[in-house]
């Protein structure tokens, strides 16, 4: 959404508006978002509300802090690699 980079689906984050269970990540049907994995684009997306324009609702705080725990997380994982 941010960097509107043209990859493969699964190097993607996907955030999911379900009509039953709001916002959803990875899985469920419903109107669909894809987020890079990196922290400007999340930083960018989250900055011009990307996300809520996208799946066209407001999306939680609680989805936005999920989605910076992985960025964190993601960060970790590739520094242990190094």
């Amino acid at each position: 959404m941010a960097c509107r980079q043209l990859l493969d689906r699964r190097q993607f984050w996907r955030v999911i508006r379900d009509h039953k269970d709001g916002i959803l990540l990875d899985s469920g049907m419903g109107r669909s978002a894809y987020l890079c994995p990196k922290e400007e684009c999340f930083e960018e997306a989250r900055k011009r509300k990307r996300l809520q324009k996208a799946l066209r609702c407001q999306v939680p705080d609680a989805v936005l802090e999920a989605l910076k725990q992985r960025l964190s997380s993601t960060k970790a994982e590739s520094a242990e690699a190094n």
